[in-house]
Parts: C-alpha cells; structure tokens; sequence
C-alpha cells in the first residue's frame, strides 16, 4: 500500500515552518501515542505514521529530498530513509515529550554542553538627591556591592589548571527526567544543582562558585527633571550570570530629599511666603527666590492669606515631556508678635477706625457672620 504524503500526515501545508511541524505533531501524539491507548492497534499504526512524517520533516536535508523527489528521496534501500524512522524504535512517550516538548520545561537537548545557564540578578541602589539635583540633572558615582566572574578561574568555578567535569548523574543536561504516568517532567539534578557540571577541585578563590563579591565603581547620569520614585536602568550591571549567563541590570531608584523652601507637585514648585498684614493690605514688591535665582513678586492691596500667585516657567521641566512647569507662590499673612504698649494703643486706636465708619473692611469676616447667624435662625423651632 502506498505511503499518504508527510504533510498530509501531519495536516500542515507544504511551506510549513518548523513550528508549525512540531506543533501539529505535538497534537498528533498526544493523540494516539500507544501509551495513552493501549492495545489500540490503530492509534499505535497513527502514531508510527505520524512519528515517520515528524522524523523527515523535521529534518531539513531529508525534508528537502523528499520534496524533490518524494518518498523515493528518503526510501531505506537509498541509505536512511523513511524505513529507519518509521518504528516505534522503541521510544517511550516520555522519550518524544521530552525530545519533542522538551523546552516546554526549559529542558536541553543535545549530549556535553547542555548546562543550564542562569542569567543574573537585578540588583536595587536607592539613590539620594537635592531638589536642585532632581531639577538641573547631575552626575554622581555610586559604589555597588554585586557578585562578578571569578578572574583565578575565569567563572568555571574550578581550581586553576583543572577544568569542570561533566556530571554523571545528568550527563550534562543539568536536568533529570522524572515519569509520572505517561507525562515526563523535568527537574534540576541534585547532584550539580542544575550546572551540568561536577568540580572535583573547587577554584581556592571563589570556592567553585565561579563569582566573587566585589565593590564596584558606576558613573550614573541622572538626567535632568527626574522626581521622586523614577528609576534609571543601567543593562548589565546587576549581578554576574552563571555558567556563562548574562549578567543583570541594575535599577537606580531615586530619592529627593525634602527642600526647606520648595516642595514640587508633578512639574511644579510650591514655596510658603510670609508678608507682614501692612504688605497685605496696602501692597508691595517682595523678593521671591526660585531655583534659578531671585525674582521679584508684586502684592497687590487688599491681598487675603493664603491667595496663590503663579510665576510661569519658573518650576521643573519635565524629563518625558519636556513641558516646564510653574512656580506657585502661597502667601501667608503674619501675625505680630511681641507688641510693646504703643504698637498695641496704636492697633487698638486703628481698629476703632475702622468700627468709626462703618465700613465693611472685612469682607470674610461680615459673611461668615452673616452665614452663622442664618444658621441659628434655621434651628429655631
């Protein structure tokens, strides 16, 4: 009986990639592997089918004969055809789940190198900046405690001269396979703990850790506008990999430490000024300072405290968008303290002025009493 076509075996197209093979193989495996039907004389001839067309098809040099020359192209009697792959050749499902899905569970295939190897840590700098820092951008040098490549043995972890020898238990793989009915799960060996690798004479520097702690030196430039809680990725500086894996990156998270005139609110300052109640009321020019240098604040009459005051351009500009923000101004309006008895005969003889014509020179004050006694006359019954 003649052969169906591989593809049609595996219900892919002819321009398949080799995704899309294994993947429609996957499916096919989990569907008839004589394992999960057993004594099904049909599901095991499927399997056999589909294994053979897997096996050709996910070879390129044998994928490309038998596009050109079909079955023919990959027949035994030419050397290692189909013939050589179509048995179960005794393979187990847990066999072709590992070979096959292997990377599922991040296992390796393949004999010697297959070491697992393990990228680094990330590490964490808390970094303390001024306001003036944050705003203006600086650069600053941290010191940073992180494990680098042992230089003695250059990160094998091995004594000097020796080199690491392959683990007998995993053979390399890093990995051991454990069978759990007709599922194969992958775990880390414990004998090499995942490395592949067993060092019989362990480097007297790193002790066959391969790292060693140091303290590093980084220039960190800290771009102007960056806030409180922003962080700054330098790839590559965090911890050393292992076996070889890439290092991590380091994460510089900033902190600005409180201003003692300005506090900031997203892109803009925000700064308390005091004026005496004579500014407040008959107005004045204050000197205000921002972070660029004294600018002058013009108080207009009959100021109330707390008024805010804007002075564009005068605050943050943004290190996303590059939008300046503004510096606010609250004023505050200063009680005084510490009247001698002509300050006070004087304020006494001023406020009987005011009650001599009057005139309502207290605006909060006359609707606030006009508010609360709207509220007793309310509550009468």
């Amino acid at each position: 009986m003649s052969k169906r076509d591989y593809y049609e075996v595996l219900g892919v197209a002819k321009n398949a990639t080799e995704a899309e093979i294994k993947k429609a193989f996957k499916r096919l495996a989990m569907k008839f592997h004589p394992d999960r039907n057993p004594g099904d004389k049909e599901a095991e001839d499927n399997f056999k089918e589909a294994k053979e067309a897997y096996d050709i098809l996910s070879d390129a040099q044998k994928r490309a004969a038998y596009d050109q020359f079909g079955h023919a192209g990959v027949d035994p009697s030419a050397g290692g055809g189909a013939g050589a792959y179509g048995g179960f050749g005794g393979a187990s499902f847990s066999d072709i789940f590992g070979d096959v899905f292997g990377d599922i569970f991040g296992g390796n295939r393949g004999g010697g190198g297959g070491a697992r190897v393990y990228r680094g840590a990330d590490l964490r700098y808390n970094l303390e900046l001024s306001l003036e820092e944050a705003v203006n951008g600086t650069t600053v040098k941290i010191r940073v405690p992180t494990a680098v490549s042992c230089t003695e043995c250059g990160g094998s972890g091995a004594k000097k001269g020796t080199t690491p020898q392959t683990c007998p238990t995993c053979h390399g793989h890093g990995q051991v396979r454990m069978q759990q009915g007709f599922f194969s799960l992958q775990q880390a060996c414990p004998r090499c703990r995942g490395t592949g690798k067993i060092i019989a004479e362990p480097c007297t520097v790193c002790h066959g850790q391969g790292r060693v702690q140091e303290q590093k030196t980084l220039s960190v430039k800290v771009p102007a506008g960056v806030d409180e809680g922003d962080r700054i990725r330098l790839a590559g500086e965090g911890e050393a990999g292992e076996n070889g894996g890439p290092s991590g990156d380091l994460y510089v998270q900033i902190h600005v430490r409180e201003h003692p005139i300005f506090t900031r609110e997203d892109n803009n300052l925000y700064c308390d000024v005091p004026i005496s109640f004579v500014t407040a009321a008959l107005g004045g020019d204050l000197d205000v300072p921002t972070l660029g240098g004294r600018v002058k604040l013009k108080i207009p009459a009959e100021t109330q405290s707390g008024k805010l005051f804007r002075m564009r351009g005068k605050g943050v500009r943004s290190v996303r968008s590059g939008d300046l923000g503004d510096l606010i101004c609250r004023v505050s309006v200063e009680t005084p303290v510490n009247l001698d008895s002509r300050q006070k005969e004087l304020l006494r003889e001023f406020e009987s002025t005011l009650s001599d014509t009057g005139t309502k020179h207290s605006p909060k004050a006359t609707s606030w009493l006009d508010g609360v006694k709207r509220f007793f006359e309310e509550m009468k019954f």
